[in-house]
């Protein structure tokens, strides 16, 4: 097995990042990409210093002060004050791992010849990246148009030996600490980079905090949705509902793809099931139970529809101006616009809050005293709340998310001096999307919580899958006799759902 991804030997896919990153596989340029950079590196250097019109970003200023022609002798400094200048991210760090794919897919971009950067700064970045030096960026601070500037600045301030980085601690692998950026660059004998023409901008330009988010989300969205399907069978055992609404003729005469494969993924954890085997089912289920399939199918369409678009965004160029050194063609255009990442991301964000939406109204539902189970699944009610109040809080995580869902992508605020005069707000988008994700586990965990519970009162045996499942869940949860604290159940049902191997493959998605 292969302890290395060449960059430009093949077009990156969501699969392959998620390989890359939970593997912890070390990267390099494939001998492809070093050519086609310095070609373009060659190009442009030659063609500024035969040229003497402007030439945005290369030789002018940035934004609305494109008209701002600068002089040969300080064009270094123009990209290295971009870099400084364009550093004014607050808020929240960046998580580390979704700097590292950040930082996979500039190196990506950049590979791919169309951006004039000298060889030595992409191989600094791969390095960077190779070594898990990786830079502190904050989550607020990019319009999503422009490309993200406030996070690649701070992505890049390092190269030029400005900002910090997050490097492992050398008594704990598992954790980070905060570094200067100078004190590594000492401590690895690396020089800090003196950007060349257009350098800064091509590291600035471009939608990689974005994408970066939404290749996060499509990986966690891709194993949250099988989850779901796993989780809610759970459910439905233990409410005594029918199968018959996941029979393969049903879905085979409305062929959504996500729906067919939802039923599927039903119908093989309920295989051998003795509680379906009985006879003693109400006629119909509320929707929460019966429209499993129509409900968790359409998220997985909307994460393959999202998932077909962040695979074209990660292998494309987005920095500006673009450099086409065989045609002979520097071209200034809009390819930073992050409007296809900022909608789609808004979309997977309203498919996979309703995984959690659907979710809750099945715990709603399992407490609530009805098909032989206890008031809130504690057998003495009354002095006990038993599970009461974690439904409570799935409610308040299904509101926030709702609120979440708001999209981002319809709002735009004019930006320098009126240049930018409609921006994505993709940023918005992805960092939103994050805690979304992070909400829908949770309500997932108090469902299995709930779900498990629940189960326990029946006398008949599920499938063999299930119930496995639940002997390695209850290492971790105990069956509830009487009230304790719950927030600890809580927290264990997320680490256990998310131990779960589900060796899924997302070339399907």
């Amino acid at each position: 097995m292969k302890n290395s991804f060449n960059i430009g030997s093949k077009s990156l896919t969501v699969f392959i990042i998620s390989d890359i990153i939970s593997r912890g596989l070390t990267i390099s340029l494939s001998s492809e990409a070093r050519k086609r950079i310095n070609n373009c590196n060659k190009y442009l250097i030659d063609k500024i210093s035969n040229y003497s019109e402007p030439i945005y970003g290369i030789n002018t200023g940035f934004g609305s002060l494109y008209n701002h022609q600068i002089p040969s002798e300080e064009l270094a400094q123009l990209q290295k004050n971009l870099v400084l200048s364009h550093a004014c991210g607050v808020g929240e760090q960046v998580p580390q791992e979704i700097v590292k794919i950040m930082l996979l897919l500039k190196i990506n971009s950049l590979s791919l010849g169309y951006s004039g950067v000298q060889l030595k700064t992409v191989q600094r970045l791969v390095d960077m990246f190779n070594n898990k030096f990786l830079p502190v960026v904050y989550q607020q601070g990019s319009l999503g148009a422009s490309g993200d500037l406030s996070p690649l600045a701070h992505l890049s301030l390092p190269l030029i030996g400005e900002g910090e980085v997050n490097v492992l601690d050398v008594s704990d692998s598992e954790s980070y600490v905060r570094k200067k950026s100078s004190l590594i660059l000492k401590k690895m004998s690396w020089n800090p980079i003196e950007l060349g023409p257009k350098e800064g901008l091509a590291l600035l330009n471009g939608t990689q905090f974005m994408a970066a988010y939404g290749v996060w989300s499509v990986i966690k969205a891709k194993r949250i949705s099988y989850l779901s399907d796993m989780i809610s069978s759970i459910s439905l055992e233990a409410f005594n509902a029918r199968s018959d609404c996941f029979d393969a003729s049903l879905h085979q005469v409305r062929p959504f793809v996500g729906q067919i494969e939802t039923s599927k993924n039903i119908r093989n954890f309920l295989k051998g099931s003795y509680i379906q085997k009985n006879k003693n089912k109400e006629v119909q289920d509320p929707y929460s139970f019966r429209c499993i399939p129509q409900v968790h199918g359409a998220t997985k369409d909307v994460i393959s529809h999202v998932k077909n678009i962040l695979e074209i965004e990660i292998n494309s160029v987005t920095d500006n101006p673009t450099i086409f050194f065989k045609e002979d063609k520097i071209i200034s255009g809009g390819n930073f616009h992050g409007q296809p990442l900022a909608m789609a991301m808004d979309y997977l964000s309203i498919g996979i809050a309703e995984l959690a939406s659907i979710s809750e109204r099945r715990i709603f539902n399992l407490i609530s005293g009805k098909r032989d189970l206890p008031s809130f699944l504690v057998s003495n009610p009354g002095v006990n709340s038993g599970m009461m109040i974690p439904q409570y809080t799935a409610a308040s995580i299904v509101s926030q998310n709702k609120q979440l869902c708001t999209p981002a992508s319809v709002d735009s605020i004019v930006s320098s001096n009126g240049q930018e005069d409609h921006v994505s707000m993709g940023a918005n988008s992805a960092t939103k999307l994050y805690k979304i994700i992070e909400n829908v586990e949770y309500v997932l965990a108090i469902e299995i919580m709930n779900a498990s519970q629940a189960l326990s009162f029946r006398n008949l045996k599920s499938s063999s899958f299930i119930e496995s499942l639940l002997d390695n869940y209850r290492k971790r949860v105990d069956f509830l006799d009487e009230d304790r604290l719950l927030y600890n159940d809580i927290k264990e049902s997320l680490l256990f759902i998310r131990s779960l191997s589900t060796d899924l493959d997302y070339s399907s998605c």
